[in-house]
């Protein structure tokens, strides 16, 4: 198991989980965390690990610090 922080912004704020810091199991990749929070995937535009832009393969690693956004749009 390991142990990351989650951190979701915007109109991902509501896929929350009750605590930032959560257990997921070895080997889970961000596509498989997107799809146990309840997310679907087109809703996740951006994804950081530990300050660096990564994809939805990167394979969880205990302590990562995680943010997940939504598209952004603006004018």
């Amino acid at each position: 198991m390991a142990r990351i922080y989650l951190k979701l912004f915007a109109t991902l704020s509501s896929y929350s989980p009750d605590d930032e810091y959560i257990q997921v199991q070895d080997d889970t990749d961000i596509n498989q965390l997107i799809r146990d929070l309840g997310i679907p995937c087109d809703l996740v535009k951006l994804i950081f690990v530990n300050g660096v832009r990564k994809d939805t393969g990167y394979c969880l690693e205990d302590g990562d610090r995680v943010g997940l956004f939504p598209p952004v749009g603006g004018g």
